[in-house]
């Protein structure tokens, strides 16, 4: 059986400690009405108390064991540690709030004194038993988002590997007519197609602007050989942070305004980076109205797979502007 490491998140925690509660308050109603010595007030508010410190040493012990221990030993201790810290758990919260109630003249805290030991040791037993049946949900839950994250890559990879065919169809095609008429100009789109295709092959999916940037200029490099050089860029970066999108990102919709603006002159293709806004526009045909088809399709999935943004657009008087909004500015 392969050994999963208990890893519990900050709402778990919460969680647990609200159940813990809810818990001690059932199990003090049960010894409120077993025994008429203790149908009082303070039998409830201990067993409660308890209930809570339990769950509070929980959270304590077990984080230190994750954070601190697990890392530190080899795997095959994993679950030894991790169940100990479970005893440790119900014996401290236990004995805490028992100290604690030491302090007052209560009939729970007069009839549990003799047996404190035993009922110590029972309670870290018990939490041992919990810790146990714990450590199997949230291992079973750490395995099934590991599956999720496993999935959502897969899909985030295909949609990257997505790349247009026509362009490198028609990339090819014009080296082909340059090998004849301008040898240098030809090995130098070679050169930056061999480029292109190596960050298309990438493992990262998500990349600095600085890079996309860079990638896109190689393709409008590509690009032009064919355009005959009519496709201008101009970029702007006016943000004050260091971006990161998705890989291609730019690049798509340089090449859909490419697609859908140029009309045989020159296209001035204007890129502004303005905080977490990228706005990509041009002095190209309008659109009436703007169809997300495979490669706007494409990007929008991956900024929302990805966690890191959305895809807008709006058409204006003159242009159409598409924008990807960061995370943190939608």
């Amino acid at each position: 059986m392969e050994t999963v490491e208990l890893k519990i998140s900050s709402v778990d925690w919460i969680y647990i400690v609200i159940i813990g509660a809810f818990f001690g308050f059932f199990i003090s109603l049960f010894l409120y009405f077993l025994n008429s010595d203790l149908q009082h007030s303070s039998t409830i508010i201990f067993s409660v108390t308890t209930a809570i410190c339990i769950s509070l040493c929980a959270s304590l012990l077990i984080t230190i064991s994750n954070n601190f221990i697990l890392p530190s030993v080899n795997e095959k201790f994993w679950y030894l540690i991790s169940f100990f810290f479970s005893f440790c758990s119900g014996a401290f919260g236990f004995l805490f709030s028992f100290a604690f109630f030491l302090n007052f003249d209560t009939q729970i805290i007069n009839l549990i004194k003799p047996y404190w030991l035993y009922i110590t040791t029972t309670i870290g037993f018990l939490t041992f038993l919990v810790g146990l049946i714990l450590h199997q949900f949230i291992s079973m839950k750490y395995k099934n988002e590991s599956i999720k994250n496993e999935i959502l890559l897969s899909k985030i990879k295909t949609l990257e590997n997505e790349l247009n065919p026509h362009f490198l169809f028609n990339a090819l095609n014009s080296m082909s007519e340059l090998v004849y008429i301008d040898q240098q100009k030809a090995e130098n789109s070679i050169l930056n197609l061999s480029k292109f295709l190596r960050n298309a092959i990438n493992k990262e999916s998500i990349i600095s602007i600085e890079d996309e940037l860079s990638m896109v200029e190689t393709y409008v490099d590509i690009e032009n050989i064919r355009f005959e050089d009519k496709i201008k860029l101009e970029v702007t970066n006016n943000s004050s942070q260091t971006l990161q999108v998705p890989k291609f990102s730019i690049q798509l919709l340089v090449e859909n305004a490419i697609k859908h603006g140029y009309d045989s002159k020159e296209l001035i293709i204007i890129i502004e980076i303005k905080d977490d806004t990228i706005s990509v526009t041009n002095n190209g045909k309008k659109a009436s109205f703007v169809q997300f088809g495979t490669g706007l399709s494409n990007l929008s999935k991956r900024l929302d797979f990805l966690g890191i943004g959305k895809l807008h657009y709006k058409i204006e008087d003159i242009n159409t502007t598409f924008e990807i909004t960061l995370k943190g500015k939608q």
